[in-house]
Parts: C-alpha cells; sequence; structure tokens
C-alpha cells in the first residue's frame, strides 16, 4: 500500500448540526417517515444504482460513486428490505456530506476499485469514517424531536392497556418506532440509547 486516507475529525454534536442543517434543507415539512429516497434522487439529484450480488460479493449493501452523482445498492437490499435499503442511502448520503473532501481526491469506476479505496484507510481510521456515517444516518432518518414525541406517545398507549411490564413496553415500544421511521430495530435502539445519554449528561 502506497499511501493511507485518513478521516477527518467530526463528533456527534458536529454530525447532529449536520443532520440538523440537512432536513432544514431538504424536509422543512418535518414529516415522518423521512422521504430520503426522494431527497437522494429529486434534491440531490443522486442515480440509485440496484446491483445484483453487491452484498455476497463484497459484503456490503451499498457505496458512493467517487463522483458523487451515484448510490449503487445490493438489489435484493433495494427491493425487499426497505429499511435497511433506507438506511444505506441515508449512510452514504452521509458519506457526502461529510466526507467531500475525500471521495474528491480518489476515484473509483466499479465496485473492485472502491474496495481497493476502502483498503487503503488503516483500521481505525475506516471506522471512523463510517461511524460518522452511521451517526448521520440514524440522525436524518429518526430526528430526535420526533423520535422522542413518540416515545412518550406510545409508552402512553401502551400503559394505557394495562401493561406495567418495563420490559414488554421497551419492545413493543421499539418495535412501533421502527414502524413510524421505517427503520430497523437495531436503528431505534442504537437512537434510544445515544438520547438516553444525552439527557443523562
Amino acid at each position: 500500500m502506497s499511501f493511507e486516507i485518513t478521516a477527518p475529525y467530526k463528533n456527534h454534536n458536529y454530525i447532529a448540526k449536520a443532520a440538523d442543517r440537512f432536513l432544514a434543507k431538504y424536509h422543512p415539512g418535518k414529516s415522518y417517515p423521512i422521504p430520503i429516497e426522494e431527497i437522494a434522487e429529486f434534491h440531490l439529484k443522486l442515480d440509485i444504482i440496484p446491483i445484483p450480488g453487491l452484498h455476497r460479493a463484497f459484503d456490503v449493501d451499498g457505496f458512493l460513486s467517487s463522483d458523487r452523482k451515484s448510490i449503487s445498492i445490493d438489489e435484493g437490499v433495494y427491493q425487499s428490505r426497505p429499511g435497511r435499503y433506507r438506511f444505506t442511502l441515508a449512510h452514504e448520503i452521509g458519506h457526502l456530506v461529510l466526507h467531500k473532501d475525500i471521495y474528491e481526491r480518489y476515484e473509483f469506476e466499479n465496485v473492485a476499485e472502491w474496495k481497493e479505496f476502502i483498503n487503503k484507510f488503516p483500521e481505525k481510521e475506516y471506522s471512523w469514517f463510517e461511524w460518522q456515517a452511521y451517526e448521520f444516518a440514524g440522525l436524518v432518518l429518526v430526528p430526535p424531536a420526533h423520535l422522542n414525541k413518540r416515545v412518550i406517545y406510545h409508552t402512553k398507549e401502551i400503559k394505557s392497556l394495562g401493561i406495567q411490564n418495563k420490559d414488554v413496553i421497551n419492545d413493543r415500544v421499539t418495535e412501533l418506532l421502527s414502524e413510524d421511521f421505517v427503520v430497523s430495530r437495531d436503528v431505534i435502539q442504537r437512537r434510544l440509547t445515544k438520547e438516553a445519554k444525552k439527557s443523562e449528561g
């Protein structure tokens, strides 16, 4: 390896502000679920390109092109996994928003060359690069204000049915939030954990 890529330092607060600006610009109506596909195609002018077997061959659901004009995505995810599809789009848009300078410096024409690009990252740098995009995607698809309001609403509704077991309530709230925002339960759980840490701090 002749050179390595360095990921920029962007913490949670920086990414949260970037997500807020993104939503204010591209979805000021603030309805949910966030129309991430429409934002990608009609506002950001990104081509969404389904690729058969992408995940099986390269262990990735999608990637942003080096010219930042398209997102290639595993065809199976595109066709039948709406939550994962939406998160993949938001994740790659996170790279577009947060890592434009990196993509401007490197060119790749296909998935194999993209893999070579990724392999130029030291392990810790790549983890940081990906974490930033994950944070952005979670904050865009599950904005804090919407999340907190829906948690309160669902918790109240469930308790009104006479259910008091905390674990049962939390499990059902997570499921309902997953349906509200059209994301996986894992995404909801990570967002709830993050918001809980913020309130504790």
